[in-house]
């Protein structure tokens, strides 16, 4: 499959069946965020994969996961975030963005569903969690098998502003 292919599959699910996510499946799931870049190569991600029935109810006191049998909590390591010394922005959250993306369309290329979930509780997973001062949760992935079926791949005209409106380019 192309790329492209893949990133017109791939669409938010947030109704999912209960049958778990394969070990395989999740391991190259985790390959990809491993092999996504970051700033400076510094890596300042971790992931936190939850899969059992304790774990995905903490997630659930700070988020809906919409009865995914996997969530991955994406944490920006402050730590070791690399900064841009002209206005000290920290590329931690973007870093962890990029891992989910990532994240997301192999999940989409092995037949799963999923959801970016940055509607949540950071409190309530920092407590459930035991996250030290260091890690901060930026988003939540939700993966599984959909109980939806998949995306129009041909959805893009409508629900996208046009690419027009999306580049513009520079004026000679």
């Amino acid at each position: 499959m192309d790329f492209l292919s893949i990133a017109k599959k791939r669409c938010s699910v947030r109704s999912y069946t209960g049958q778990s996510v394969e070990t395989e499946k999740l391991e190259k799931i985790l390959e990809a965020a491993h092999v996504a870049p970051t700033a400076a190569n510094r890596q300042p991600v971790h992931l936190i994969v939850v899969q059992s029935e304790e774990g995905l109810s903490k997630i659930g006191k700070s988020a809906n996961i919409y009865g995914a049998p996997l969530a991955i909590i994406v944490c920006a390591d402050h730590d070791k975030a690399w900064v841009r010394p002209y206005d000290k922005k920290q590329s931690g959250d973007i870093d962890a963005s990029i891992l989910t993306d990532h994240m997301m369309l192999q999940a989409a290329e092995l037949g799963l569903g999923s959801v970016w979930i940055c509607y949540f509780k950071p409190d309530v997973l920092r407590e459930e969690f035991k996250l030290p001062a260091n890690l901060e949760p930026v988003n939540i992935l939700a993966v599984g098998y959909s109980a939806e079926g998949l995306g129009d791949t041909n959805r893009f005209a409508a629900q996208r502003i046009p690419v027009e409106q999306l580049v513009s380019y520079e004026k000679l």
